[in-house]
Parts: C-alpha cells; sequence; structure tokens
C-alpha cells in the first residue's frame, strides 16, 4: 500500500513533561486529498522570548498562540510552548479564551504564519497537511505514539514528498515566522 518509511531507534520516554513525538515531510505540491478530510484555517504568532517569567505567573511570556478556525466558523485558541528539537519535542499545550488571543496577538508582529490545514484519517494516525499562505512551502506531518512505530506514506501522498524534514530545523513552523518577519530566505524546496 504506500511506500515503507524506516523505523526510528527507540527512545527512552517518560510520561511526564508531555511530550510531541512528530515527523515532517517537505511535499512538492498540494496532493489530491480523500474526500474524507477536516479542513481548518489556523493563524498562529509566536511571542518574544522573554527572561522575566515570573513563578506563579498566568502572563504568557513564551510559546505560540493559535486561532483555529474550522469550517463550520468554530474557533478555539491555545498557547502552546514546545521545547526540544527532532522528532521528540516537550510539548505543553493549553486553551485559552479568544479574548486573550486578540490581546496577545500585537505581541507576535513580525512573527507570524497563516496556513491552510487538512487533517486526514489514514489508519491508527492522522496525517495533516498544511498549505502556508503566501508561502510556496506545503508540509504533511504526523504524530506517533511512540518513536519507533511503524509508519507508511498513504498511497495519496507518494509522489508528492522530496524529503523529510523532521530533523531539519529550518522548517519549524516557528522558524519560518521568525525568518518571515525578518525577510530571511525561505527553506529551499528541494
Amino acid at each position: 500500500m504506500g511506500e515503507h518509511l524506516a523505523r526510528r531507534e527507540p527512545a527512552i520516554v517518560s510520561s511526564s513533561p508531555p511530550l510531541e513525538i512528530e515527523r515532517v515531510f517537505l511535499l512538492r505540491g498540494m496532493p489530491q486529498l480523500p474526500a474524507e478530510h477536516e479542513v481548518c484555517s489556523l493563524e498562529q504568532g509566536y511571542l518574544p522570548e522573554s527572561p522575566e517569567t515570573a513563578a506563579g505567573s498566568s502572563e504568557f511570556l513564551e510559546g505560540r498562540i493559535r486561532r483555529t478556525t474550522r469550517s463550520d466558523g468554530s474557533t478555539r485558541c491555545h498557547h502552546t510552548i514546545k521545547r526540544g528539537g527532532g522528532i521528540v519535542r516537550e510539548e505543553i499545550e493549553r486553551e485559552i479564551e479568544c479574548g486573550e488571543f486578540e490581546r496577545l496577538w500585537p505581541r507576535t508582529e513580525g512573527r507570524r504564519i497563516s496556513k491552510v490545514r487538512h487533517r486526514v484519517a489514514e489508519g491508527d494516525v492522522i496525517w495533516e497537511v498544511d498549505r502556508f499562505e503566501g508561502l510556496p512551502l506545503v508540509l504533511a506531518e504526523v504524530e506517533l505514539k511512540a518513536v519507533d512505530q511503524a509508519l507508511q506514506l498513504p498511497r495519496w501522498l507518494e509522489g508528492w514528498v522530496i524529503r523529510e524534514v523532521s530533523e531539519d530545523p529550518r522548517y519549524r513552523n516557528s522558524a519560518i515566522a521568525f525568518g518571515l518577519g525578518n525577510h530571511g530566505p525561505l527553506p529551499p524546496l528541494r
């Protein structure tokens, strides 16, 4: 059924702090997706890093804020902090009121991205294909339950993958947002 991808070496993953295990693939364009998939629009901005994080403070001094608008018009907002690099990273996320998102949004000026996300259930995983607005960039990502979980590309994705970029920090959303804010170069599409 699709191209079989090599297993990753097992890693010791503890239950605390919360971890995200994710593989990311650079695509040559937007593939033809199965009819049954979800679509949403994402606006996300990155807060400037600040050394003055106060213990017990509810003020967000780092991380990402995101507003997700689903095709039915419903909206949810989140604040997320990710740490680490590669396939396994610490991820702390909490839902916030959309009013809080609006209040924080100006602090992300120059560090923002917008994208349309397509979510496709395939076997026991959900593939997310992101088309970045205003950029010639399409990424597919999939969250896994374990680092050594076998992964197979779905048929609809075969032929679209240029290469895996899970370990390439240039393809992190934060790097793309910071590069755009500083008018830096886009990651090469090869």
